[in-house]
């Protein structure tokens, strides 16, 4: 028997997970209200009534997913090495061991989808899979490939969605429905009566700064190169709003996309190509107004000189045509003036008088929420030097200008702020999603945000054990203005459209898909494919194909499709980039000197004429050199479920001529002996093809290689203690039959 402990499931709790005992169900309760504990106890729920089966908890990223795993430790009483955490940071090998003996698995959902893609983890018997901020459930993101599995393949599924914000839109709200395979929503609010008690007022400030003059003044040049930009593309007939005072981003990234697509299909038109560069240019100079309006001095000044440095060096029209027009050159006089000067942006100077105001109370704990990097970079510079201020920054790993955090330098930061090292964490949006900061006191927007899920999220850092207070601060007259209407009706919506949304689930989700067993006892088509093609949508679609794939390092193919097939795969842009690059024949050479038939397939729809500024003849020439040179035949697919459907079909032809028992090493039928030498010692883990030759060079003879002493080994260049050991192991280790 699985029981909770250390809490006291609230009734809402209780009640919902009822629902969730009966049926998928995505769960929307406020930030704060126990997401995570309603999901333990369904948990505890589900191993009781399915004993001897595991439970998957996924999440967006590894602070939230060690945060689960600690919370699950202290709530669910299990022997503690039943419940593990999944992260990159755990090797692939050891999370399949981890796998078998687990009762409880957290994990990041790109970690488990590579462990169901290689083999290391099966769904046969989880009773749970938990979706932890749920809304992420739309597109290609890994949750919805990893549900759609787990809903085919596990014998007993139940699936449980979480999030304090859906999203706005319905589309989005049916969509992670749908991925989900939702079947009932349970949603709370702050008003409704069985959560109003564990509610704590948020009080909501709105702080308005204005513009100086000389923003004003350099805000003007940066307008007038917009406007005349969009006039041009409105006198060419690209841009067809009448008033282009109201063109968004959201239009001018559909308008990108809409002319990208229409070349991509081969038009020619000599005004769609300048379109697409003005409409770059548009897009560098509205992100330069958008630092001014809404961030600060440093942040514009590096992004604005960054361009001038890039103009002298880049063969991107669109950068040198930005830096040589006139109304941005003023502009950045005027913004380098401002840098040199030290003119600070007036939200960065009230931000510095509510920090120091706030402080004046005893323990007080802030969040800054901050869009970009260099600019909360600035802003802890700032910050720190106010009395009583220890301020931290805290962002995600990629790194820029050195401002990124390991995922151990993450937890840390978490960690000191949790335990009062730091007062002030200034974050950027990788806090906004489900992290538990307690006792926030106040959370400062430095921007408005035109997001109701990010607003909702940012928000709910605080009030989550006593009342709190929410600053935001707002330039007037700039689209910081557009940004606080667009949030404050997007988030009224929200709740309006899962109202009607729950009431009309029956319409909204599709018909419960009934799970069809395979009883069928043909054996699996068999492709080996190299491990680098893990992410790509084609080795998805395959394995929903029920295919069964191998990956594997695989120097001379993309896919192996039998003992004399393997198959190179390029799609339109990668041929044009490789042509460019000098790699494809090099490819090509290998794929035709492995293979008795070898296969190039190129996928897409786009034509490989215009993708890239490479001359036809060039293109043909490299065609014919494959086809008729080489002699390798030539398959174009359509998109990457066309190219699955081909590789099975190929597949199933090859392995019903020839055997699925085929190894990793195909040969061609005339091989010298040279090369048969290199092939069986390319065979050795860890030597492949570069270090056969230098084996052999050594040893003379193949034998002498096997018989070979490991120390004497180790002496070869380029061979380690480690792959000694494990050639050693290959060659004298006894052959065990598996019964």
């Amino acid at each position: 028997m699985v029981n909770i402990k250390n809490f006291t499931p609230r009734l809402y709790q209780e009640t919902i997970m009822a629902t969730c005992v009966k049926s998928n169900c995505l769960v929307i309760l406020p930030t704060g209200l126990g997401k995570t504990k309603t999901a333990i106890l369904a948990s505890a729920q589900r191993l009781n009534s399915y004993p001897n089966s595991k439970i998957l908890f996924l999440t967006v990223t590894k602070p939230l997913a060690e945060q689960i795993y600690s919370e699950i430790k202290d709530c669910l009483d299990l022997e503690e090495n039943k419940i593990t955490l999944f992260t990159g940071a755990v090797a692939p090998e050891k999370r399949q061991e981890l796998w078998k003996n687990s009762v409880v698995t957290v994990s990041t959902p790109q970690c488990i989808e590579n462990d169901f893609i290689n083999g290391r983890a099966d769904l046969e018997n989880v009773s749970l899979l938990v979706a932890d901020e749920a809304h992420n459930a739309v597109k290609d993101y890994s949750y919805t490939w990893v549900a759609k599995q787990y809903h085919k393949k596990s014998r007993f599924p139940r699936i449980i969605g979480l999030t304090a914000s859906p999203g706005s839109d319905i589309e989005r709200i049916q969509e992670v429905c749908k991925n989900l395979y939702i079947e009932e929503i349970e949603i709370r609010t702050d008003k409704d009566p069985d959560v109003k008690p564990y509610i704590y007022d948020i009080k909501v400030e709105w702080v308005e700064v204005h513009l100086p003059q000389i923003f004003l003044d350099a805000r003007k040049y940066l307008q007038d190169f917009l406007n005349e930009k969009l006039e041009k593309l409105k006198k060419w007939g690209i841009l067809k709003r009448a008033d282009l005072r109201f063109v968004n981003k959201t239009d001018l990234l559909n308008l990108q996309a809409q002319l990208r697509g229409r070349v991509s299909t081969g038009e020619k038109d000599f005004v769609v190509w300048n379109a697409i560069s003005v409409l770059a240019e548009i897009m560098k100079v509205s992100h330069a107004l958008e630092l001014l309006e809404t961030q600060g001095v440093i942040s514009l000044f590096n992004y604005m000189e960054k361009l001038n440095r890039e103009a002298h060096s880049t063969k991107v029209k669109a950068v040198k045509n930005v830096v040589n027009d006139l109304n941005f050159r003023s502009a950045l006089v005027k913004v380098s003036k401002l840098y040199e000067e030290k003119i600070e942006h007036p939200k960065l100077i009230e931000l510095q008088k509510i920090v120091e105001k706030e402080m004046k109370e005893a323990n007080k704990k802030i969040i800054v929420f901050n869009q970009y990097r260099d600019n909360a970079s600035d802003i802890k510079e700032k910050l720190n030097k106010l009395h009583g201020v220890k301020a931290q920054l805290f962002v995600g790993q990629l790194k820029k200008n050195d401002t990124g955090l390991s995922q151990k330098e993450q937890k840390k930061v978490l960690d000191d702020f949790k335990g009062g090292i730091f007062n002030v964490l200034v974050a950027t949006s990788i806090a906004e999603q489900g992290l538990d900061i307690p006792e926030v006191d106040t959370v400062i927007f430095y921007e408005p945000i035109p997001s109701a899920i990010r607003q909702i999220q940012r928000r709910g850092r605080t009030g989550r054990h006593g009342e709190g207070k929410a600053i935001v601060l707002l330039t007037k007259g700039t689209m910081d203005e557009g940004f606080r209407w667009a949030a404050h009706h997007k988030e009224k919506r929200m709740y309006r459209n899962l109202e009607n949304l729950k009431r009309k689930l029956a319409f909204v989700v599709s018909a419960k898909q009934e799970k069809i067993a395979n009883y069928n006892n043909e054996s699996k088509v068999k492709v080996f494919a190299d491990y680098r093609e893990k992410g790509s949508a084609a080795i998805k679609e395959l394995i929903e194909m029920e295919v069964e794939l191998k990956l594997d390092t695989l120097p001379n193919a993309d896919y192996i499709l039998s003992s004399r097939v393997g198959v190179e795969l390029k799609t339109v842009e990668d041929f044009v980039q490789s042509i460019i690059d000098g790699r494809l024949l090099e490819q090509i050479r290998n794929l035709k000197n492995n293979f008795e038939k070898p296969l190039l397939i190129i996928e897409g729809i786009e034509d490989i004429y215009s993708v890239r500024n490479v001359h036809a003849n060039a293109i043909r020439g490299m065609l014919a050199a494959i086809t008729v040179g080489y002699g390798v035949p030539i398959l174009y697919t359509k998109n990457f479920r066309d190219t699955a459907t081909l590789i099975k079909i190929i597949a199933k032809r090859e392995q019903e001529e020839t055997s699925k028992d085929f190894l990793l090493h195909p040969q061609k039928k005339a091989l010298s002996l040279n090369e048969q030498q290199e092939y069986i010692i390319s065979s050795l883990p860890g030597i492949g093809a570069a270090l056969s030759k230098p084996l052999l060079k050594q040893f003379k003879s193949v034998k002498n290689v096997i018989n070979a002493e490991r120390k004497e080994l180790e002496n070869v260049e380029g061979i380690g203690k480690k792959t000694a050991k494990k050639i050693k192991d290959v060659v004298e280790r006894q052959y065990q039959t598996l019964e």
